[in-house]
C-alpha cells in the first residue's frame, strides 16, 4: 500500500486531473489512498472572499462565489461523461456551493469573523476538490470513494492549526480506510481539515494537506508516502537563483528539517513526525513529470552522493547585537535576552555569542526589530547606565545561508571550504553559528550579497 498527496498544482486544472487520475490508475497494484488539496488559489479564494464578507462588500461576494461555482462546474462538465456520475457531481457540488454561501451571509450579517469560521469556509475548497478527483478516478475505470477527513482526523479546539488525537484519529483511519482498500476501492480523502469532539471543523495549518497524507499513511503502515507536487524533488539549491542546481535523490529525514527551517520549500517538519514514528520514507514526485524518481526521505542517507546536500537561505532578517565589556562572566546574560524577545513574541533564528562572552547577536525577522530592540534596551536598561552593556545594536537587511548535510559530521576541512569560497566571492560574513551535531553551518551575511554568496558554496561542493 502506499498513500499519495497531491498538491494544489498537481489538481489545479483539467489536465493534471487527467494526469492525477493516469497516475493513480498505473500504481492501482501497490493499493493506493489518495489525499488531496484544494485546487490552486481557491483557498486563497475562499479566506479573501470572507474578508470580504465582513466588510459587506455584497457584489464582490457573489462574483468570489460564481468563480468558483464555476471553477468546478467546468471541471465536471469537461471530464465526466458517465450520466449518473457527473448529475450526482453537480448535485453535491452545487449543494457545497450554497453552504457556503450561507456561510459567508452569516459573517455578512454579523460583521464578524472567528477564526472558528474561517476554518468552516476553508474546508471547503478540500471536500469540492475530492468530491470532483474521487468522481474522475470513477470515471477512469477504477472505484474510487470520497472519504471527508472530518470524520478521520480528530483535533482539539485550537482553530486555525489544530492538535490531532492520534490515538483516536489512528483508530478511525484504520477503521474506515483499511476495509475499503481490502476491496480495491481507492479512497480520496480530504487533506487540511479534521474535526472536534464535537464536530466543529478545522484545519491544521500551514501544509496541513501534506500533514494530512502523513497521517493516513502512518495509521495505514503505508510502504511509502509520496508527496506529488510540481518539482522533480529536493533540490541542492533554488534553481531560480543558483544555477547547477541538480535533485538530490534521496535526503535524511534531519536534513528535509534543517533544509525547510532555514527556507527551502522541501517538506514542513510536522508533516515529517507521523512518518519518522513509523519509520516510513517519504517521497517527493512531480507531477507535470511523473515518470522521475524524485527525492526519497527517510531516516538514513547516503553521504557517498555528496557531503553537502543542500545550500539555502533565508532573507528579509536583522541582526540585533548586545556587547559590553561587564558581561564577561556575568551569569544569566543570555537568560534575560531570550526571556526579554519571548515577551514581545520575537522568533531568534539563530544566536552567536563570543567564547569571551563580550558579544552575543540574535537574528530575527526584520518586521520584528522594532519591538525587539525596544524590549532589549528597556531589560538591559541599567546595565547600559551601569556600562555593564554598551548597547544594543542593530544591523538590518541580513541573511542567512545555511550549509546543510549529515555526511558534513567529523568530516575536516567542510567550514573551510564554506568560508573560502564566501571570500573569494568577495562576500564578507558578519556572524557564524554551527551546532554540535555538525549537520548545519549557518552564516549571517548582507541580503544584497546572499544570492552570490549562496552561489560561490554550491560550486564549491559540487561534484566534478
Amino acid at each position: 500500500m502506499i498513500t499519495m498527496k497531491f498538491g494544489g498544482t498537481s489538481v489545479g486544472d483539467l489536465q493534471r486531473l487527467q494526469e492525477v487520475a493516469t497516475i493513480v490508475h498505473s500504481y492501482l497494484p501497490q493499493h493506493p489512498v489518495v489525499v488531496a488539496s484544494a485546487m490552486a488559489g481557491v483557498t486563497n479564494m475562499l479566506l479573501d472572499t470572507a474578508q470580504l464578507a465582513v466588510q459587506r462588500d455584497t457584489d464582490r461576494v457573489k462574483k468570489n462565489i460564481e468563480a468558483l461555482k464555476e471553477k468546478h462546474l467546468d471541471v465536471a462538465n469537461t471530464l465526466l461523461k458517465h450520466a449518473g456520475r457527473h448529475k450526482e457531481l453537480i448535485h453535491r457540488q452545487s449543494q457545497l456551493i450554497e453552504e457556503l454561501a450561507n456561510l459567508y451571509r452569516g459573517v455578512s450579517l454579523l460583521k464578524e469573523l472567528s477564526v472558528r469560521s474561517l476554518d468552516a469556509i476553508a474546508s471547503f475548497g478540500e471536500i469540492l476538490s475530492c468530491l470532483q478527483l474521487a468522481a474522475i478516478l470513477s470515471d477512469h475505470e477504477m472505484t474510487a470513494e470520497f472519504v471527508d477527513a472530518r470524520t478521520l482526523v480528530r483535533t482539539d479546539g485550537h482553530f486555525g492549526e489544530a492538535a490531532v488525537d492520534f490515538a483516536v484519529t489512528n483508530a478511525n483511519i484504520r477503521k474506515t480506510l483499511q476495509p475499503m482498500v481490502g476491496k480495491n476501492v481507492v479512497p480520496v480523502v480530504t487533506g487540511f481539515i479534521g474535526s472536534t469532539e464535537d464536530g466543529l471543523t478545522t484545519t491544521l495549518g500551514r501544509s496541513g494537506s501534506d500533514y494530512t497524507g502523513s497521517i493516513v499513511g502512518a495509521a495505514l503502515d503505508s510502504e511509502e508516502i509520496w508527496i506529488w507536487t510540481d518539482v522533480d524533488g529536493v533540490m541542492t539549491a533554488d534553481p531560480r537563483y543558483v544555477k547547477g542546481a541538480k535533485v538530490l535523490s534521496e535526503i535524511s529525514y534531519r536534513e528535509a528539517a534543517e533544509m525547510s527551517y532555514f527556507g527551502a520549500k522541501v517538506i514542513h517538519p510536522k508533516t515529517m513526525m507521523p512518518a519518522i514514528e513509523k519509520n516510513i520514507p517519504i517521497r517527493i514526485k512531480n507531477t507535470f513529470n511523473p515518470s522521475h524518481p524524485g527525492t526519497l526521505i527517510s531516516h538514513t542517507t547516503s553521504a557517498i552522493e555528496r557531503f553537502v546536500k543542500n545550500i539555502t537561505s533565508i532573507d528579509n532578517l536583522s541582526l540585533v547585537s548586545i556587547e559590553g565589556n561587564g558581561m564577561v562572566g556575568v551569569p544569566g546574560i543570555s537568560a534575560r535576552i531570550f526571556s526579554a524577545l519571548a515577551r514581545v513574541r520575537v522568533n531568534v533564528m539563530m544566536i552567536s555569542q563570543a567564547s569571551s562572552e563580550h558579544n552575543v547577536c540574535v537574528v530575527i525577522p526584520q518586521k520584528d526589530c522594532g519591538k525587539a530592540v525596544a524590549e532589549l534596551r528597556s531589560e538591559f536598561e541599567v546595565d547600559i547606565a551601569k556600562k555593564i552593556v554598551d548597547d544594543i545594536k542593530l544591523q538590518e537587511n541580513v541573511s542567512i545561508v545555511a550549509v546543510v548535510g549529515e555526511g558534513m559530521k567529523g568530516m575536516r576541512g567542510i567550514a573551510g571550504k564554506t568560508f573560502s569560497a564566501v571570500a573569494n566571492a568577495n562576500v564578507n560574513i558578519v556572524a557564524i553559528a554551527q551546532g554540535s551535531s555538525e549537520l548545519n553551518i549557518s552564516l549571517v551575511v548582507e541580503q544584497a550579497e546572499v544570492r552570490k554568496a549562496v552561489q560561490a558554496i554550491h560550486d564549491a561542493f559540487e561534484p566534478r
